[in-house]
């Protein structure tokens, strides 16, 4: 399978991932820095053997400049938990970096990111995997799937199995939480609940 831009193209380069981070926070490679109010760098181990990528920040990463605190980043402990996984073992980011959405009154939409988005953001993601040297990378969604694989993956025919990647890199595509939280029917929430913490397994049966 084709390689997407964060694991075949240019990428930041510094001292160390902490340096990189800063490096980001003046990031205006796209035009999403005009209107987030600031960059959501990943956090995690330097060393973590399986990083978590999801699509972008939500609005309350956004807020508080930490990925994954929101609701969907609360379901994902939960299940992280249930696959016998250590959330803070985890190096977990996103594929764009910025909140992008739409003001509704108040309120603050998500809105998906676009192929050029996803290329300049793949800048700091490739950063990130190549410090760090994980062993698996999970990607949340099609937007993750895509900027590590390219066009070419759908995350309903190559969710669950693993994608080699060369320099010992396993990449396992699923669902992202947000997309258990839309489930209305009970049952077929828990189902797929079920059915993400038995992709996670798998991700952690792949680490060494």
């Amino acid at each position: 399978m084709k390689l997407g831009p964060a694991l075949v193209g240019d990428h930041a380069h510094g001292a160390s991932l902490d340096a990189i981070s800063q490096q980001a926070e003046g990031c205006q490679r796209c035009d999403l820095y005009k209107y987030a109010k600031q960059l959501v760098f990943g956090e995690g181990p330097r060393d973590a053997r399986l990083i978590l990528v999801g699509e972008q920040p939500g609005d309350r990463e956004d807020i508080e400049g930490r990925p994954f605190v929101g609701p969907a980043g609360n379901l994902l402990a939960r299940c992280l938990e249930e696959a016998g996984i250590e959330r803070t073992e985890c190096y977990v980011t996103n594929a764009v970096k910025h909140f992008k959405y739409e003001q509704r009154g108040k309120r603050r939409i998500h809105s998906k990111p676009n192929a050029g988005e996803i290329q300049s953001c793949s800048w700091w993601l490739g950063a990130e995997i190549e410090k760090i040297h994980p062993e698996v990378v999970v990607a949340l969604g099609a937007t993750a799937a895509r900027t590590l694989l390219g066009n070419s993956v759908k995350v309903t025919r190559d969710r669950g199995r693993a994608i080699h990647a060369g320099q010992d890199l396993e990449i396992l595509v699923t669902i992202h939480p947000s997309y258990l939280l839309r489930i209305r029917e009970r049952d077929a929430a828990q189902r797929e609940r079920e059915r993400f913490v038995e992709d996670l397994k798998i991700a952690a049966s792949l680490r060494s």
